[in-house]
C-alpha cells in the first residue's frame, strides 16, 4: 500500500472508531479490575489483616471509578454514586456466592471441599462473574457487564447475560457450553449441567424489550446438552429435565422429562 493510500486509511480508521474508543473502556484494565476483585473476596494467600484488606478495597474502588470514568459521561450517570452502590452490596454478593459454592460441594460427589469449588471450579467462577456483572447492569452502567461476561464465557466456556435474572443458591456443574440468555429466570437450587441452553424461540430485534427467554422455577435439575426455548416455556419447580431434551413448552410441577428415542445393541455370534 502506497504511504498516501495508507495514510488516508489511518484517517478514515481514526474517524470511523474515535467516538466508539470514547464510549468503550480498556478491557484490559477491566479485567485487571475484576482480576483483583475476585482476589479480594477469595483470597489464595495470606494476606489475610483487616488494614490490608481495607487498602485492597479502596484501591479496587479507586479502580472502578476510573475504569467508568473513561468512557461515561458524569452528566448521564452519576459515577460516584454507582461505584458507592455497588461496593455497599458487596457483602450480599459474596454471601450469595457462599452459598452458590456450598451447592456446589453438595452435589458433586467428586469436590473435596467448598474451598476446592472456589478456587477451581470453572462453574463457580462462571456463577461470580455473573453475579457482579448483574449487579452493575442493575445500576444501568453500559458495556462493562457485557466485557466481563464475555471474559468469563472465553474462560470457562459458560455464557451467562449478565441481564439474567438468577436466585440464590445456583449450581453449574461442570459448565462447558451453556447458554442462559437474558430475558431467563432462574429459580432457587436450581441445577444444570454442561451444553444446556436456555434461548430464544426465535430472534428478532423487534423483540428486545420482551421476554424471550425460558423461566426455571426451583428445586429444577436440566441434564447435559438438553435445549429449552422461549419467553413463555415454564420449567415447574422440583422437575427433572434429562440429558438432550428439546423442550418449546411448559412442564408442570414435579415432572420428569425424557428423550424418548431407544438405543439398540446388539451382539452377533462371532462366525469364525
Amino acid at each position: 500500500m502506497k504511504d498516501d493510500k495508507f495514510d488516508s486509511f489511518i484517517q478514515l480508521l481514526y474517524e470511523t472508531h474515535k467516538a466508539e474508543w470514547e464510549a468503550t473502556p480498556k478491557i484490559r484494565q477491566c479485567v485487571g479490575w475484576l482480576s483483583d476483585l475476585f482476589e479480594f473476596l477469595f483470597p489464595n494467600n495470606h494476606a489475610n489483616k483487616l488494614s490490608i484488606y481495607g487498602g485492597h478495597l479502596k484501591k479496587n474502588q479507586i479502580d472502578l471509578e476510573n475504569i467508568l470514568l473513561s468512557y461515561l459521561d458524569p452528566a448521564n450517570i452519576n459515577i460516584e454514586e454507582a461505584v458507592v452502590s455497588f461496593y455497599d452490596s458487596l457483602n450480599e454478593i459474596y454471601q450469595d456466592l457462599r452459598k452458590d459454592a456450598s451447592m456446589i460441594y453438595e452435589k458433586d460427589p467428586a469436590a473435596t471441599s467448598i474451598h476446592e469449588v472456589i478456587v477451581s471450579y470453572p462453574g463457580f467462577y462462571a456463577i461470580a462473574v455473573y453475579r457482579i456483572a448483574h449487579q452493575l447492569t442493575r445500576l444501568a452502567i453500559p458495556i462493562l457487564p457485557r466485557i466481563l461476561s464475555e471474559h468469563a464465557h472465553g474462560k470457562t466456556g459458560v455464557d451467562i447475560h449478565p441481564k439474567a435474572t438468577i436466585d440464590v443458591p445456583f449450581c453449574i456443574d461442570h459448565g462447558t457450553g451453556i447458554v442462559i440468555g437474558a430475558t431467563s429466570v432462574i429459580g432457587k437450587r436450581v441445577t444444570i449441567y454442561q451444553g444446556v441452553t436456555l434461548g430464544a424461540a426465535q430472534v428478532s430485534k423487534d423483540l428486545s424489550e420482551t421476554k424471550r427467554h425460558p423461566t426455571v422455577e426451583d428445586n429444577v435439575v436440566i441434564y447435559a446438552r438438553s435445549t429449552i426455548l422461549g419467553g413463555r416455556t415454564v420449567i415447574g419447580h422440583n422437575s427433572v429435565v434429562g440429558g438432550s431434551v428439546f423442550l418449546t413448552k411448559s412442564v408442570q410441577p414435579y415432572s420428569h422429562v425424557f428423550n424418548t428415542h431407544q438405543l439398540r445393541i446388539e451382539v452377533k455370534e462371532n462366525l469364525q
